[in-house]
């Protein structure tokens, strides 16, 4: 339970009290991550149901489902991706780019980078069928690239930070588990909707976008960082909505 309260307090504004707080625990939390997914995507899919009931155009029933994930997430993962597009984005060094990240302003990459995804993201769940399942399956994909994130293998950035809390701390075993039970989760969420090979292609599309990323990333910064891991969230969750639009 500590381990998903911490899930829950890290990736989202749910009250979830005071959980314990060390590596331990930031293993489950991060092995729970999809599972935080439902609550962000569930919010959405509301928003998506009450814009049909009262008329509302596909269009803007998406962008206030896209700005709901949004709220209940503290635009987190979004503040993530455009601090990782303009460190990337600057072409400096590793610790030049990070101290780029940890500035509170926002480069053009970032703004590009923040504008073209909420594009993309509004765009596709627009044209979703079965738009409320189609948020939910890649609200909880996009949370699927945390624990691979944090696998064993992968140091983190800075010897401070949500990094480093988290980096190292997943067994590949245990990340290909969690994909294991999400994808379960699609498929029956497909079947369900009869668009199975869509819901399962979302979820392997987004974390191998997400896992690309991850690679790029880890390469030019030497490790992980809390906004790689809201990059990586954003990315995935885009990746898995366009596949749904098919």
């Amino acid at each position: 339970m500590n381990g998903l309260r911490l899930a829950v307090s890290l990736l989202t504004l749910i009250p979830a009290g005071s959980p314990r707080v060390d590596r331990a625990t930031a293993r489950r939390a991060m092995e729970l991550a999809p599972i935080v997914g439902l609550p962000v995507g569930g919010a959405a899919a509301l928003v998506l149901v009450a814009g049909d009931l009262s008329g509302l155009s596909p269009l803007l029933g998406a962008a206030l489902a896209v700005a709901a994930m949004a709220a209940i997430t503290r635009a987190l993962h979004l503040d993530g991706l455009a601090d990782l597009a303009d460190g990337l984005g600057s072409g400096r060094p590793a610790a030049d780019a990070l101290a780029v990240m940890k500035k509170s302003d926002i480069g053009p990459f970032g703004v590009v980078t923040l504008l073209l995804t909420l594009l993309v993201q509004v765009a596709a769940l627009a044209s979703a069928p079965y738009a409320p399942v189609a948020v939910l399956v890649a609200a909880v994909a996009g949370r699927l690239a945390l624990p691979w994130a944090c696998r064993e293998p992968v140091p983190s950035a800075r010897p401070g930070g949500l990094g480093a809390l988290v980096a190292g701390t997943v067994p590949t075993r245990a990340a290909a588990a969690v994909t294991g039970a999400v994808l379960l989760a699609a498929l029956a969420a497909g079947l369900a909707t009869g668009r199975a090979p869509f819901t399962v292609g979302a979820v392997l599309a987004g974390l191998g976008a997400a896992l690309l990323l991850l690679r790029h990333a880890t390469r030019r910064l030497g490790g992980i960082t809390g906004d790689v891991m809201g990059a990586l969230v954003e990315t995935s969750t885009t990746t898995a909505l366009i596949v749904l639009a098919l």
